[in-house]
């Protein structure tokens, strides 16, 4: 550790988290000592604002590590397995926000806001984010979970083109550019799809998203569900340390660039009202409850994209289900549903650096 305090780095510096994560730097208590940056060779010698300075982006080599403290890690999937036991051995503990470790044995899956000492017990050197998603919900799960104790869950998700990266947005804005203002579209069966992938190509969506929703994210898995939906159900049972927990999760895309939005159907082991789930809500930290649906006021993507903060609104109860609660959540995935939590995660590691 230097004497200006530990060495961070930030592995994927250049895509939507490794750029919000280092946004958030300067926003922050500065714990850090050198803040270093590493992305593909196509990026290197790129030039990143960090903290009111200029960082040269490096290229990710097994000396990138040297001197390293806490490396946060933002790279497809696979590409972790390969480099976080690099940065392990050269001395580094790893925060991943990849699908690679989340499962694994001895790597805590730690949402920051809801349980921070797992992180403490890292017996491989290496700390796993959570999805966007499941970040989305957890802060208002784990609240109520704490004070009714969740027994069943049912989530319908409403997620961003930014959930794809950089190129996911990319397409939302080339597909709107293509449609917008044509008021003959989407009328005729396929008009829309046969136009999209005329003008524009391959997708990284499976169907177009401009002026459509996809009720499928990531791929199929056994039993008609999607890899997505299998994530999220596996992150809220391993985060909330409910194993068994029964749960269904439908994951649409939207056509929406960055904040996704979940649609929760909660139930409890003891009574609950909406009044209960709501002040207890609001006396949480990481929620920001807006639910005034008679003035128009609940969270929508648009208004919520930026922030920090889960918003919560329309919180309601199922008739003659005094166990169970309704509402909706939105939360931007790529500041509050990764970045933030890689940079929150790093920091109570440093905390924990002799």
């Amino acid at each position: 550790m230097s004497s200006g305090g530990p060495t961070l780095a930030m592995v994927g510096a250049t895509g939507a988290i490794g750029r919000a994560a280092l946004s958030l730097l300067r926003l922050r208590d500065d714990l850090w000592g050198e803040v270093k940056v590493a992305a593909a060779p196509d990026d290197a010698g790129q030039v990143i604002a960090c903290r009111g300075q200029e960082v040269v982006v490096e290229r990710l080599t097994k000396g990138f590590f040297e001197g390293v403290d806490v490396a946060m890690f933002d790279l497809p999937p696979r590409m972790a397995l390969t480099w976080a036991p690099v940065a392990v051995a050269a001395g580094a503990v790893v925060i991943d926000n990849s699908t690679d470790f989340r499962a694994a044995e001895g790597v805590p899956l730690v949402a920051s806001s809801v349980n921070p000492v797992l992180i403490a017990d890292r017996p491989h050197g290496i700390v796993a984010n959570p999805g966007a998603t499941t970040l989305a919900v957890i802060d208002a799960l784990g609240v109520l979970h704490a004070g009714w104790g969740l027994t069943e869950l049912v989530l319908t998700t409403f997620q961003a083109a930014s959930g794809r990266g950089r190129h996911g947005m990319a397409r939302l804005y080339d597909e709107i550019a293509l449609v917008g203002g044509n008021r003959s579209l989407g009328q005729m069966p396929g008009d829309i799809r046969r136009l999209v992938e005329t003008e524009l190509g391959p997708s990284p969506f499976p169907a177009p998203l401009a002026l459509n929703l996809i009720p499928f994210v990531g791929w199929a898995t056994e039993d008609g569900w999607t890899s997505e939906e299998d994530k999220v159900v596996s992150e809220i049972r391993k985060v909330l340390a409910i194993p068994g927990l029964p749960a269904s999760v439908t994951c649409v895309r939207v056509p929406v660039v960055t904040t996704h939005s979940v649609s929760v159907h909660a139930r409890f082991d003891r009574p609950i009202t909406a009044d209960d789930a709501r002040q207890a809500l609001m006396d949480a930290e990481s929620v920001v409850v807006l639910d005034d649906p008679e003035h128009n006021e609940y969270p929508t993507p648009t208004d919520v994209v930026g922030s920090d903060p889960r918003f919560v609104g329309r919180i309601r109860q199922p008739a003659g289900m005094a166990r169970a609660v309704d509402f909706f959540i939105c939360g931007d995935n790529l500041r509050a549903g990764g970045a933030l939590n890689l940079v929150a995660n790093a920091e109570l590691v440093a905390a924990s650096l002799p």
